[in-house]
């Protein structure tokens, strides 16, 4: 059962294998810029690598969570509706995208009085989680 304390996902293979890698990567290239032994075209070389490959890891995780936050986006419109009858775009416009993610997890007998106050007391994301007492599981994003 998901819930508050346990919602919080690490993907193992980007956060525990890819991105220490790429770490490693740029601080053995850094450390390998002073070795004398070596042309400094190649130096350089390894420098520019590293870093574009750390870059690359971290666009592609922008842009992964960019589209996430777009299907939450529409999953959260779609459900509204079939909930209230009730376009969500009046009440979207006065929220954040982080406020929109924690209404995700809310119950569907909680969602629009949860929307309501999330708009009234500008709550945070945080505090919209805190609020749901009938937490709805999400098992698909990363």
């Amino acid at each position: 059962m998901q819930n508050y304390q346990n919602h919080k996902r690490y993907y193992v293979l980007h956060h525990l294998i890819v991105y220490p890698l790429n770490l490693v990567l740029v601080v053995w290239s850094f450390v390998n810029l002073f070795n004398q032994s070596e042309c400094i075209c190649n130096r350089l070389f390894w420098v520019v690598l590293s870093i574009t490959v750390l870059l690359m890891s971290i666009i592609l995780r922008l842009y992964a969570l960019k589209n996430q936050d777009r299907t939450i986006r529409l999953e959260l419109r779609q459900r509204f509706f079939e909930l209230t009858g009730k376009s969500f775009s009046s009440f979207e416009s006065q929220l954040k995208m982080g406020q929109i993610i924690g209404l995700r997890f809310a119950g569907d007998d909680e969602l629009e009085a949860l929307v309501n106050r999330a708009i009234s007391e500008k709550l945070s994301n945080n505090e919209i989680k805190l609020a749901i007492k009938n937490w709805k599981a999400d098992e698909f994003r990363i």
